[in-house]
C-alpha cells in the first residue's frame, strides 16, 4: 500500500503505539517496517498470532522477552576467530538467558487451542551449560571471577601473597626510626605498577634502587629499593600471567560461542518474533480490540467500530455495511458531525486487520482483504504548486482512477466540493458511476442534494447520514444507514435567533422539488425516531421483565434450598431417633440376658421385663410429635417438702442437671446423682426441671419401695458410665458405638468421658477423633494423659446440656 495513504489514514500512529508495547530494539525496528499484507494466508496467520498472544497474556501474563541484544555481529566475529571481550560475552549470556526463560515460560501451564506460539517456543534451543559457565566466570564488563579457571585462581592467590610480602618488606623502610628522616612521607605507593617509597632528593643515595618518578617540584623521588626489585619483577610476571590466562579464557568462550552459532542466531530471531507477537497482544488489550473475520468477497461489516486513536470512553461506535446489497455508500450530514472520522475509521480498521492487528470492534465484524486502499481526505491545497482546493482534489482523483479497480476501496471526502454546486454534483455523480463500473468499493461524504437523490434512485448505491441533534445544536456522531442527512440550515438558523421573515423567504427561494425532498427526508426521519423510540421502550420492558424473572428464579431457588435443608434436618432427626431407639432396645436386651444368667427367682425376672417395657414406652413418648422433652425449668427453688426421690433438678452452683437420691435433712442437705457422680447439695441451690414430677410421684415411690431403686436409676440415666472400651472393634462399629455412647452421656449430663481404643496402627484412634470433631455434643477431644492411657485413649469434653 502507498505510504501516502498510510500516513493520511494515520496508520503510522498505530505502529508507534505498537512499538511502545515491544521490549526490544529488534522488534521495534520490525514494527517500523510493518505494512498491510495482501495474502489471505499471511493475514489470517498474523491475526491468529495476535489472538494467541492475548490468550497467553490474560492467562499468565506477558511473555518475558525483555530487551534482546542484537548479537548477530558478535556471532559472526566469533565464527571468524575473533576473541570476544567480557562485555560482548555478557551480551551473549543475556541472549542465552532470555531464550531459556521464554522457553520455560511457554513450556507449561498454557491456554488450550494454541498453535503458533507453541510452535515457535518449540524451536528455541537453550544452551544452559554455556550460559551457566559465562555467569560463573564473568562478573562485569571488566572483571573476571577467580573461579573462571583453576589456573587463574592459583595465579591470583600467588599475586595476593606476593603483594603481602612486598608490603611487609616495604613497611620496614617506612617504619624504621632512622629512615623516617630520609622519607618525604612514611608511606608505600605505586608508580608504573611497582611499589616505591617517597625519598627526599638529598637522601636518594641512602636508598639504592630504581627511580620511577619524581614529584612536581622535584623534591621527592619515588624509589624502588633494590632489595624488592626482584619481588616486584615476580609480581609483574604474575600480572602478565593473569592477563594471558584471562585472554585464554575469553578465547575459549569465544570458540564455544562459535560452536553454538546457529542455536544463538536462531534463538534471537525467534525471541524477536515472540516480542513482536507479544506487542500485538498487548496493543489489542489496550485498545479493547477483537480479531475480525476476513473475507475475499469485498464485504465490509463493521459492528460497533471505534477509531483506535480516540478516547474509548468518549468515542461513539459506528455500524457500517458495504459490499453485499450495495458497493457505494454516500454519507451526508452537518460539518464536524463525524463524516471524515467515519471514513478514516473504515480505512484504518482495514489496514490494521491486513497487518495482523486486532481492531476495536465487535468480534462479529467482517473485513475484506483488499489489494489497495485509496483516499482523498481533507484539504490538501498546495500554495507552492498553485493548486486550489478543487484542483488538489481533482489531482488526487485522477491518480485514483489510474489505479483503482476490483479489490480496492476508495474513500472520498466532500465529493464535488470546491466548485459550482451544480457542476460539482454532476461531476461527483459521474465519478461515482465510473468507480462503480471499475468494480471498486466506494465510501464518500457530500452535502449535495443531487447526490442524495442519485443514491436513492440508483441500485447498488446507498445513503447514510450522521445524526444531528437540532435541540442542542450538536452532532451525536451516530451513523444511520439507509437515510440521507439533512443540512438542517433553517432549523439551526431559527434556534440561533434568525428572523422568521428571512427563513420564510429562504424557504420560498428553494425549488419545489428540493423542498419536497427535504420534507420527505424530515418525515422519514420522524418515523425512524418514532420507531426507534418504540424499539427502545420494548427493549426496556424486556429488560425489566428479564430482571423480574431473574429475581423470581433466585427466590424460587432459595425456597428450594430451604426446603432441602428442612428435609435434611428432618432426616437427621429421624436417624437420631432411630439410633436412640435401637440403643434402648439393645440395652434392654442386654439387661434381660444378664438377668437370665443371674436371676434367683421368676418374680425378679418379671420385674425386669416390666421395667424394660416401661423403658420402651418412655422412649416412644419421648419422640412423639415434635420430639421435644416435656420437662421445663420452673425457675424457682423448691421447698424441702417438695423434694421427692428420683426428681430431676438442676444444681445452680455447677450448672449441671441431676437426680435426687435422698430426701433433705433438717438443714436442707441431700444427695444428688450427677452423671456417674454422687454429690451433696442443699435445697436452696436446686431448681426443679421436671414439670411432670408431681404426676410421677406415685410411680417413683412404687419403684423405690419395691427395692428396685438401682434399676430405676439405670432407667433414667441409661446406665451411662464415664468410660467406654472399643478395643478390637473395626472403625465403623467403633464409631457407631461411640456416637451412641456420646448421645447417652450428653443426655445423662456428663461433662467428660474417656474412650479406650488402644494404640495399634492409629487407624481406630484417628478415625474416632475425626468423627468426634463433627459430633454436635462434643466440645473437645484429645489424647489422654500418660497415666490415663496416653495415645491409647481419648478424653472427650462434652458441651453443657441445654
Amino acid at each position: 500500500m502507498k505510504s501516502k495513504i498510510l500516513g493520511l489514514l494515520e496508520f503510522n500512529k498505530i505502529t508507534k503505539l505498537l512499538a511502545d508495547q515491544a521490549g526490544s530494539t529488534i522488534a521495534k525496528e520490525r514494527i517500523a517496517e510493518l505494512e498491510p499484507m495482501t495474502n489471505m494466508h499471511a493475514v489470517t496467520d498474523a491475526l491468529t498470532e495476535t489472538t494467541e498472544a492475548v490468550s497467553v497474556i490474560l492467562y499468565k501474563g506477558t511473555i518475558p522477552v525483555g530487551e534482546i541484544a542484537d548479537v548477530k555481529d558478535l556471532l559472526k566475529m566469533a565464527r571468524k576467530g575473533r576473541i570476544l571481550s567480557m562485555r560482548e560475552l555478557l551480551q551473549i549470556k543475556s541472549s542465552l538467558a532470555a531464550a531459556r526463560q521464554v522457553k520455560l515460560f511457554l513450556s507449561s501451564d498454557m491456554p488450550d487451542n494454541l498453535r503458533v506460539i507453541p510452535e515457535i517456543a518449540a524451536l528455541i534451543a537453550p544452551v544452559p551449560k554455556l550460559e551457566q559457565d559465562l555467569d560463573n566466570a564473568i562478573l562485569s564488563e571488566d572483571e573476571m571471577s577467580d573461579n573462571a579457571s583453576s589456573a587463574l585462581k592459583s595465579i591470583r592467590r600467588d599475586m595476593r601473597n606476593k603483594n603481602e610480602q612486598i608490603k611487609a618488606r616495604m613497611q620496614k623502610f617506612t617504619s624504621s626510626s632512622t629512615a623516617s628522616k630520609y622519607l618525604q612521607d612514611a608511606i608505600v605507593t605505586i608508580r608504573n605498577g611497582r611499589y616505591v617509597i617517597p625519598v627526599k632528593r638529598e637522601y636518594a643515595s641512602m636508598f639504592p634502587g630504581l627511580v620511577h618518578d619524581q614529584s612536581s617540584t622535584g623534591a621527592t623521588l619515588f624509589i624502588e629499593p633494590q632489595s624488592i626489585v626482584t619481588m616486584n619483577n615476580e609480581l609483574r610476571q604474575l600480572e602478565i600471567d593473569e592477563q594471558n590466562e584471562i585472554t585464554r579464557i575469553l578465547e575459549a568462550f569465544s570458540g564455544r560461542v562459535a560452536e553454538h552459532y546457529h542455536e544463538i542466531h536462531n534463538n534471537q530471531d525467534l525471541l524477536a518474533e515472540l516480542d513482536f507477537i507479544n506487542a500485538k497482544g498487548k496493543l489489542s488489550i489496550m485498545l479493547d480490540a477483537r480479531e475480525p473475520k476476513m473475507n475475499e468477497q469485498g464485504i465490509i461489516d463493521i459492528r460497533r467500530g471505534r477509531h483506535p486513536l480516540l478516547d474509548m470512553e468518549k468515542a461513539v461506535p459506528i455500524n457500517v455495511e458495504l459490499g453485499r446489497d450495495y458497493t457505494t455508500l454516500l454519507i451526508t450530514g452537518p460539518n464536524t458531525g463525524g463524516k471524515t472520522v467515519t471514513l478514516k475509521t473504515i480505512g484504518l480498521l482495514i489496514l490494521m486487520a491486513q497487518s495482523g492487528l486486532h481492531v476495536p470492534a465487535d468480534e462479529s465484524s467482517e473485513l475484506p482483504l483488499l489489494k489497495e486502499v485509496f483516499a482523498d481526505i481533507g484539504d490538501e491545497q498546495s500554495i507552492e504548486q498553485s493548486l486550489s482546493t478543487f484542483s488538489s482534489h481533482m489531482k488526487n482523483i485522477t491518480e485514483i482512477f489510474a489505479e483503482a479497480g476490483e479489490g480496492c476501496l476508495v474513500l472520498l471526502d466532500e465529493l464535488g466540493a470546491g466548485t459550482d454546486p451544480a457542476e460539482g454534483a454532476a461531476l461527483g455523480i459521474a465519478e461515482l458511476e465510473k468507480l462503480r463500473e471499475m468494480g471498486a468499493l466506494v465510501v464518500s461524504t457530500t452535502h449535495y442534494t443531487e447526490l442524495k437523490k442519485y443514491a436513492i434512485s440508483t441500485e447498488g448505491v446507498e445513503n447514510a447520514s450522521m445524526e444531528f441533534n437540532v435541540e442542542t445544536l450538536s452532532p451525536t456522531y451516530k451513523l444511520r444507514i439507509g437515510l440521507p442527512g439533512k443540512s438542517n440550515a433553517f432549523e439551526i438558523s431559527r434556534k440561533l435567533g434568525l428572523s422568521e421573515e428571512i427563513i420564510d423567504r429562504a424557504t420560498e427561494l428553494l425549488s419545489e422539488n428540493q423542498l419536497s425532498f427535504e420534507n420527505a427526508v424530515s418525515r422519514v426521519e420522524e418515523d425512524r425516531k418514532q420507531a426507534e423510540d418504540m424499539v427502545d421502550e420494548a427493549n426496556r420492558l424486556k429488560a425489566e421483565a428479564e430482571k423480574k424473572l431473574a429475581i423470581a428464579e433466585q427466590k424460587l431457588e432459595k425456597a428450594r434450598s430451604k426446603a432441602e435443608e428442612i428435609v435434611d434436618d428432618a432426616k437427621e432427626q429421624a436417624r437420631t431417633m432411630l439410633r436412640d431407639a435401637q440403643g434402648t432396645v439393645d440395652e434392654i436386651s442386654s439387661e434381660l440376658k444378664e438377668l437370665r444368667k443371674n436371676a434367683q427367682d421368676h418374680g425378679h425376672a418379671s420385674n425386669a421385663v416390666a421395667a424394660g417395657r416401661r423403658k420402651l414406652r418412655e422412649a416412644e413418648d419421648e419422640y412423639k410429635s415434635d420430639g421435644k422433652k416435656r420437662s421445663v425449668q420452673t425457675g424457682k427453688a423448691p421447698k424441702p417438702e417438695d423434694i421427692e426421690i428420683g426428681m430431676q433438678v438442676k444444681l445452680t452452683t455447677i450448672g449441671q442437671n441431676g437426680e435426687v437420691e435422698s430426701l433433705p435433712d433438717s438443714r436442707g442437705n441431700l444427695q444428688l446423682r450427677v452423671g456417674a457422680l454422687r454429690i451433696g447439695a442443699n435445697v436452696k441451690d436446686l431448681i426443679i426441671t421436671e414439670s411432670e414430677a408431681a404426676g410421677n410421684k406415685d410411680k417413683l415411690r412404687k419403684a423405690y419401695s419395691q427395692g428396685s431403686r438401682q434399676n430405676f436409676m439405670k432407667d433414667k440415666v441409661r446406665n451411662v458410665r464415664t468410660e467406654i472400651n472399643v478395643i478390637g472393634r473395626n472403625l465403623d462399629d467403633a464409631i457407631y458405638e461411640v456416637e451412641k455412647y456420646i448421645d447417652d452421656a450428653y443426655l445423662a449430663g456428663l461433662t467428660q468421658v474417656r474412650i479406650v481404643h488402644g494404640k495399634g496402627q492409629g487407624i481406630l484412634s484417628s478415625g474416632l477423633r475425626d468423627a468426634l470433631k463433627k459430633n454436635k455434643h462434643v466440645k473437645s477431644a484429645k489424647a489422654a494423659a500418660y497415666n490415663e492411657g496416653g495415645d491409647g485413649a481419648t478424653v472427650v469434653t462434652l458441651k453443657e446440656k441445654k
